[in-house]
This record gives structure tokens, sequence and C-alpha cells, in this order.
């Protein structure tokens, strides 16, 4: 089960399917097989070869954890004496033999190594988490990407449309004596670096669907569209409601962890400055009468100072750096915050300007100048810097999009919890 930073993560980005998917290129509908985002990221979370890879270090520190609670086995010792001697003693007629069973007596030092373990073990996960939500967010970024050069690839296709409309609209005029043929040529050399364009993005977006589907261990993707498109910006939240996130973050979540770690190792080794004590006992039989005994014994270390101190002071050390590189990661983290904050505010407020101001006045300067360039009032040229200063505003717009969708997967992965769910729609 997905636990709630990925479940947030995933919410982010969430996909809405307003529309068919669009394939990267023209084929039949019904050979179009489209991927959604939630499918993209289950696949990940299931088949993803590092998360497959990290999953074992779990297990791993999940089985040095189970080991670290088997105390010392007990010791059979079994002692012969007066045996094979001379006289008196020759054979086995005077021969003591003494059984004992001996325990070592940890003094507290087994407690502080499952604890070490456990610690360890907390560590471990934390970074496994850590893994699972930067190859989610890498899964949506790369969505993201498909999207976009998705909706660049149509846009190339409306610009090959227009190329194509001027070529024809030129060539009427240069059969009407009204135009020179250095237009017509001029026309045709854009209609085909219009048709280079295209091509280009074409590839761009194999590419894309190929990123995409590396994340779930494929080499080839089974799929021929992404579902969705760009559309509706982010939702702007306060920064200050962020930054109080800020504790949600992963990566401050592994610093804690490798905090508990460092103690228990401090823990661990203050407890191994004190030596471990071993007692023994058991039965001794007096061959020459036959008779038992009981015997013990306790075998105390001399403590010749504390032979433990540099572990001690290596311990403490590195505690010491944990909780440095704690407060590091915060001021980075927060600074990265606002960073992101400020440029996700910046594409959501130039996408409203270049949708409301820019795109709908070139809107308006295209169709007086097609008009304009149909009835012989305008060159070629003119009319060429319209319809293609209009479709730059339509990528520029477009970017702005998928830059604010990036920026908030960003944003989501440093506070650790989702944004209210954007709409990705066409």
């Amino acid at each position: 089960m997905l636990n709630f930073s990925v479940r947030g993560l995933i919410a982010c980005v969430m996909v809405t399917i307003a529309s068919a998917p669009v394939p990267a290129q023209p084929v039949d509908a019904e050979a179009v097989t489209g991927i959604d985002l939630p499918e993209a990221l289950t696949r990940t979370l299931d088949r993803n070869p590092t998360l497959r890879a990290r999953g074992f270090e779990v297990a791993a520190a999940e089985g040095r954890l189970q080991q670290s609670t088997f105390r010392p086995s007990p010791k059979l010792n079994v002692a012969l004496e007066d045996v094979l001697g001379t006289d008196q003693f020759r054979g086995m007629h005077s021969t003591e033999a003494t059984v004992t069973l001996g325990w070592i007596l940890e003094r507290g030092v087994r407690e502080r190594i499952v604890d070490a373990a456990r610690a360890d073990a907390g560590v471990s996960a934390a970074e496994v988490e850590i893994a699972r939500l930067d190859v989610v967010a890498e899964t949506a970024r790369r969505y993201i990407e498909s999207l976009l050069f998705q909706a660049r690839y149509r846009n190339a296709e409306t610009g090959v449309m227009r190329a194509q409309e001027a070529v024809e609209a030129v060539r009427r005029r240069v059969e009407a004596s009204r135009a020179p043929e250095a237009e017509l040529a001029r026309a045709e050399a854009e209609l085909a670096r219009a048709e280079l364009r295209q091509e280009d993005y074409e590839h761009e977006l194999l590419s894309a669907y190929h990123r995409l589907s590396a994340q779930w261990g494929l080499t080839e993707p089974d799929f021929t569209a992404v579902a969705g498109g760009l559309a509706d910006m982010p939702p702007l939240e306060p920064f200050e409601s962020l930054l109080a996130r800020i504790e949600r973050n992963p990566d401050i979540a592994a610093f804690v962890s490798q905090a508990r770690l460092a103690e228990a190792e401090l823990n661990l080794a203050r407890a191994r400055s004190r030596p471990s004590w071993e007692v023994s006992g058991g039965l001794r039989r007096l061959q020459h009468s036959g008779d038992w005994s009981l015997v013990g014994g306790l075998t105390v270390p001399l403590r010749m100072g504390n032979r433990n101190q540099g572990r001690i002071a290596e311990t403490r050390a590195t505690l010491a750096q944990v909780e440095a590189a704690e407060e590091a990661a915060r001021v980075r983290i927060e600074t990265g915050l606002f960073v992101l904050y400020q440029e996700l505010k910046h594409n959501i407020e130039l996408a409203a300007r270049l949708e409301t101001d820019v795109a709908p006045k070139f809107e308006t300067a295209l169709a007086d100048m097609r008009r304009a360039f149909e009835l012989g009032r305008s060159s070629y040229l003119e009319f060429r810097a319209v319809q293609t200063e209009l479709l730059d505003v339509a990528y520029e717009i477009l970017d702005a999009h998928a830059d604010a969708y990036l920026l908030a997967i960003e944003i989501e992965r440093l506070t650790g919890e989702s944004l209210s769910p954007p709409t990705i729609s066409e």
C-alpha cells in the first residue's frame, strides 16, 4: 500500500482525462494505446528496477535486526584431570571429570545492540522511502514531459497547416501576377522548416515515451500516447502554509532516523565499555571415591581503563555531524522552497498574461493581416510574421503551464504533502 507521502505526490499531479489520448503521429484510433498518470505511477512502484534493488536493503536491515536479538549461546565445557599418569594415577583410575555450562552476562549490551539494529532498520526504511518519492516524482516529471511534447507536436501540426495555407495564398497571388516568384519560394521554404520542426518534435516525443517507460523497466514503450493535456495551472497556496509542512520532508525524517541510529550506537559503545562477565556451573565426579560435587565459577575481566573511548568519541562526533547536517538541510530546503514558490508564482502570472493580454491580440492581428494579404494590402513577410508570432505565443503558454506543473511537483517533494490536485486536461 502506498504511504501518505507517496499518495500525496500522486495526488499533486493527478491527471483528469478530458479528451481522448493524442498519439505521437497519425495512426488508426484502434491502434492507439494510451496510459494515464495513475497507471504510470503504479507501474513504477511495482516494477522500477532501482526500487526493487533498494527493497533488499530493508530486508537486509530487518535480517540484522532479527539476528541482533539472539544472545550468545551457552558453552559446554568438559575437563578431565589426573588421566594417564603413573603409579596410582595410571590409566583412568584416579580421573576427575568436570562438566560445566557457561553463560555470558552482557550487562545491558544486548539491549543496546537491538536498539542499534532497530535504528539501522529505520534508517534503511527512511532511505528507501526517499528513493520511492524520488522515483515517483521523476515518473511524474517524465509524464509531464510526454504531455508537453504531445502538445508541442500538435502546435507544430498547426504551424504546418498555416504554412500550407500561406503557400496556397502566395501561389494564387503569383499566378495572378500580383506577387513575385521569390515570395512563393520563400513560403515553400517556410513550409519545409515547419515540417522539419514537426518531425523534430515527433522524435522528441518518442524519446519522452521511452524515458517514461524506463521508469518501470521497459526499454520499449507499450503505449502510443499519454492521457490528458496541459491546461489549468496548479493552485497557489500561501507560502507560510507550505513552509509549515517542511517537517514532512522525507529527507528531514531520514536525518531523524540517522540521529536515532547515532544515539543508539553511542549507547552501545558506552555499554561495551563495561566488560561482560562469564558465569559457569556444573558437576565434578571423583573417580577414586565415586562421589559427585557441584562446581561454579565467575570470570570478570579486569578493567584497565576505558578501552572503548575511541568508539565513544567516534559516535559522539557522528551524532554531532548528523545534527549539523540536518540544520544545513533545513536551510537548503527552506531556501529551495522559497525559490520554487517564486518561480511557480511567476509562471502562473506569465501564463495568465499571455493567455489574456497577448494571444487574443495576436489572433485579432492575424485575422486582420490575413484579410489584408488576400486583398493585396500587405506583404507575405508581414502576414507570415504575425503567423509566427502567434505560434510562438502558443509555445510560450504551453511551456509556462508545463513549468508550473514541474515546479508543483518539486514543491510537493519538498513539503512531503500534496497541494490541491491540479487538473491536467485538454
